[in-house]
C-alpha cells in the first residue's frame, strides 16, 4: 500500500515555510519576477550613396532559450492534497504555452499556462513492476473516450506520452493504495480540464523529487 505524501505540508516543513512543492518543484509562494527580453531590433534596408560609409551593424538582443519556462505563480492550496481532490483556477491567466509537471515522490501533478499554475492534483502512478518512466515527453495523442487495448480498461481523457501506452488519464480509483500499469491517473473531472487545455506537442516533465529553486526555470533538458 502506497502512502499519500502531504506534498505542500512537507515542503513547508523541509524548507522552513519558504517554498511550496508542486509537481516535484519547490517554489516560493510569492510571485516570481521575470526578466523581460527585448525583441530583436528590425533594421530597415536603405540605399546608401557610394561616397558615404555604410551604416554600422545594429546589435540584436539575444533571445532566451526556447525551453526556458519561468514560473510566475503557484496556486494557494490551503491543505495537503489528498487523492481525489484537485484545485483549478484560470481566472486572469493569459493564454500561452502549457507545461505539465508530475513528481512521483510528491505524488502530484501541476499544469502551468504561460508560467502560471492553473491546476494541481494528487496522482496515482505505476507499480514497481510497471513503473511510470521519468523524463520529458510530448503529448502525441488525445482521446476523450479511450479504452486500453491491453487491459480493456476505460482511460477517459487520455493524453498519450509514450508509444507503449503510458499516458495521463482520468481514473475512478483515486486512492493511494491503487497503482497503474505505468500511467499517471488523476480525478476524471480534473483530467477533463487538462484535456481541454493541452494540444499535441505540449510537454510533460516526469520527475522523482526534483527541486526548483526560487527564480528558477522549468526546462526540458
Amino acid at each position: 500500500m502506497r502512502r499519500m505524501m502531504t506534498t505542500r505540508a512537507i515542503a513547508f516543513a523541509v524548507l522552513g515555510g519558504s517554498a511550496v512543492l508542486i509537481g516535484g518543484l519547490a517554489l516560493s509562494g510569492s510571485p516570481v519576477k521575470v526578466r523581460a527580453v527585448e525583441a530583436p531590433a528590425r533594421v530597415a534596408q536603405v540605399a546608401v550613396p557610394v561616397a558615404k560609409a555604410a551604416p554600422k551593424p545594429v546589435a540584436v538582443a539575444a533571445e532566451e532559450p526556447a525551453d526556458a519556462y519561468v514560473v510566475k505563480r503557484v496556486l494557494n492550496v490551503p491543505e495537503p492534497l489528498r487523492h481525489g481532490a484537485y484545485y483549478w483556477d484560470t481566472e486572469g491567466v493569459p493564454e500561452g504555452p502549457i507545461v505539465i509537471t508530475v513528481d512521483l515522490v510528491a505524488q502530484t501533478l501541476s499544469i502551468f499556462r504561460s508560467g502560471y499554475e492553473i491546476g494541481t492534483a494528487a496522482v496515482i502512478y505505476g507499480a514497481d513492476e510497471k513503473p511510470t518512466p521519468l523524463g520529458v515527453f510530448k503529448i502525441t495523442q488525445k482521446d476523450a473516450h479511450h479504452v486500453s487495448n491491453l487491459y480493456g480498461a476505460p482511460m477517459p481523457y487520455m493524453m498519450r506520452l509514450t508509444n507503449d501506452g503510458v499516458s495521463i488519464h482520468g481514473s475512478a480509483l483515486m486512492d493511494g493504495k491503487y497503482a497503474t500499469h505505468g500511467c499517471v491517473g488523476v480525478p476524471t473531472a480534473f483530467a477533463k480540464l487538462i484535456f481541454e487545455q493541452v494540444k499535441l506537442g505540449d510537454r510533460v516533465i516526469v520527475t522523482s523529487g526534483e527541486i526548483l529553486a526560487r527564480g528558477g526555470r522549468i526546462t526540458a533538458a
